[in-house]
């Protein structure tokens, strides 16, 4: 037999050989396995949601310290504005001067610490039907902010009540919950003015978004205690000047009654001979608002140490839980990919959402399109019943027509599922051949030096 013709056998014996695949095993799907039942299911609209419910599955959750910040919420104590030294305008008993203030407009009332807000939300019975409001009453923490449970904490310090009931609607959206409610301000405790001297009941009045005039402050005091009109006054403490109304114009002006008072304002009635005793009204006033800032500075660093130090420990626990997930030594749940992926890799499931299909098959850097079955993808899961002894469901995804990947977006992967890609027919036929190529050119070498 000559050389051409022995090489021609080879090739005629060797091609049947391949195309019977001894030599080149395709990995195939098939409900025929070992002492293992393998039961193929099409994954469709309907089968998903089968597949869904009948392996329940709770992702992992991050450590709490990743959901945790570094405030703490700790009381700090209210700072109140210190006025510089009052310029004190001569005064004889014998000549009272009338130095009013000018008539200013308050600006808008803005919430700030202390104040009190009030939360109303609908009720309702367990039968549905419409109960009594709820009322939750928050008071205005030193850092402006108030804590609304499962919200959080809302800052509304420095806004209007219109501006704050805006806040927390976003706060509520944000979050998914029912923004149902109604702001109310119910204590007001941020802003004040003081009087006192010659009235009957010296105190701090509350400054609320009505305007507060000097007659009603001094009504708030019980009234005048003074009869002497002659030389009696009222003096009028604001932003470091000194203002001064002798109770003859006090009485006679209705203006000089309607005089608009700010917050801050301290004003004491007295006469011209009490001067001295005016003064220590108003350095009382000082050294309170002095202690309060002092008070204030003192607990605002005691809560920044506290806040860094709980920052740092915040810091060093997703530290060393992010080097024991890369250790290995964090148990992680996992799920395989192999076949016609572009790299076969063990992908793991994400903390505290589900991965389904269509992550996987697009994710690690997807399939290769010329050489997957697009027409054979698989998910394959294990019984987790010992009865079963590891009964394998195949859930079938034919994507030929794309539109069948939506089904895969809603197909949840559970730990240990095998994701796997068949290969196209001529993939298998093209491997087959490279691998029997090489030998088959060097049998016909072989063939033709003989």
């Amino acid at each position: 037999m000559t050389p051409i013709l022995r090489f021609l056998s080879l090739v005629l014996l060797v091609l049947p050989l391949t195309a019977c695949g001894i030599t080149y095993t395709s990995p195939r799907v098939s409900n025929q396995l070992d002492s293992v039942a393998v039961r193929e299911v099409d994954l469709t609209a309907q089968t998903v949601l089968l597949a869904n419910r009948s392996t329940p599955y709770t992702p992992r959750r991050l450590p709490a310290s990743f959901y945790d910040t570094a405030g703490t919420g700790a009381p700090v104590q209210r700072l109140a504005t210190l006025p510089d030294r009052p310029e004190v305008p001569h005064l004889t008993p014998q000549a009272l001067e009338l130095r009013a203030p000018p008539q200013v407009k308050p600006p808008p009332y803005r919430l700030g610490v202390g104040d009190e807000v009030a939360l109303v939300r609908a009720g309702a019975s367990a039968l549905g039907a419409q109960s009594a409001p709820q009322r939750e009453t928050y008071t205005i923490r030193a850092d402006g902010t108030i804590s609304v449970p499962d919200i959080g904490a809302v800052r509304v310090s420095g806004l209007s009540l219109q501006d704050a009931e805006a806040a927390l609607f976003n706060a509520f959206v944000d979050r998914q919950i029912d923004p149902s409610f109604a702001l109310e301000q119910t204590g007001y405790n941020s802003k004040r003015v003081a009087i006192g001297g010659l009235v009957a009941a010296p105190q701090n009045i509350a400054v609320k978004p009505v305007p507060l005039t000097l007659s009603q402050a001094i009504a708030a005091a019980g009234g005048l205690s003074t009869r002497d009109r002659d030389y009696g006054t009222i003096r009028i403490y604001r932003t470091g000047d000194l203002y001064q109304i002798p109770l003859k114009d006090y009485f006679a002006r209705p203006d000089l009654q309607r005089l608009n008072l700010l917050n801050g304002d301290a004003v004491y009635v007295d006469t011209s001979y009490d001067l001295d005793r005016a003064l220590g009204f108003y350095r009382d006033q000082v050294d309170v608002i002095s202690l309060n800032r002092q008070a204030r500075a003192d607990a605002l660093a005691e809560l920044d140490l506290a806040v860094g130090l709980q920052r740092d420990e915040l810091i060093e626990s997703r530290s060393n839980f992010t080097a024991r997930t890369e250790l290995g030594a964090e148990a992680r749940d996992y799920v395989y990919l192999g076949g016609e992926f572009r790299s076969n890799a063990r992908m793991p499931l994400p903390y505290g959402q589900h991965l389904n299909l269509a992550d996987a098959l697009f994710g690690q850097g997807g399939f290769s399109t010329r050489t997957a079955d697009a027409s054979h993808i698989y998910v394959l899961r294990a019984s987790p019943n010992p009865a079963e002894f590891g009964a394998v469901t195949a859930w079938h995804l034919d994507a030929r027509n794309p539109a069948a990947l939506s089904v895969a977006s809603r197909m949840q992967l559970r730990p240990n599922d095998i994701v796997f890609i068949q290969e196209q027919p001529i993939t298998t036929w093209g491997r087959a051949l490279d691998q029997f190529l090489p030998s088959l050119v060097n049998a016909g070498l072989d063939a033709a030096g003989g």
